[in-house]
């Protein structure tokens, strides 16, 4: 993993898949991940055991659930997921996100789709 310094912006520049989370650092037992996002491919999902935080570095993001009023985010804003709680992430226009998850956490939780990628898939 890189222990040296990193420009977010433009690792950014880097990414053209949508809905790819990379994970660009780890936190003792916690990943940071960048992604980027346009559209409603992600699936509704849920991680049982853990929590999920979303930050908004540019756009704006709709977080969804099943049982609570839906969450809008602008840049710089974040809100954290708790576990347990049912939800999907859309966006209209493109969307950067940093999001940090256990490192436990699942990318889609048990829900398998065409988005889905493995830990392998999500190094950097």
């Amino acid at each position: 993993m890189n222990a040296k310094k990193q420009n977010i912006l433009q690792l950014f520049s880097t990414m053209t898949a949508y809905f790819s989370p990379k994970i660009i650092a780890e936190v003792n037992d916690v990943y940071v991940k960048l992604a980027k996002v346009k559209g409603q491919d992600v699936p509704w999902h849920i991680h049982e055991n853990e929590d999920e935080l979303f930050y908004v570095i540019k756009g704006s993001l709709l977080l969804e659930f099943r049982k609570d009023d839906p969450v809008y985010l602008d840049a710089g804003e974040l809100f954290r997921v708790k576990a347990g709680m049912e939800h999907r992430a859309s966006s209209e226009e493109e969307c950067w996100l940093m999001l940090i998850e256990n490192k436990s956490t699942l990318h889609t939780g048990d829900v398998k789709s065409s988005i889905t990628k493995t830990i392998d898939e999500q190094h950097y």
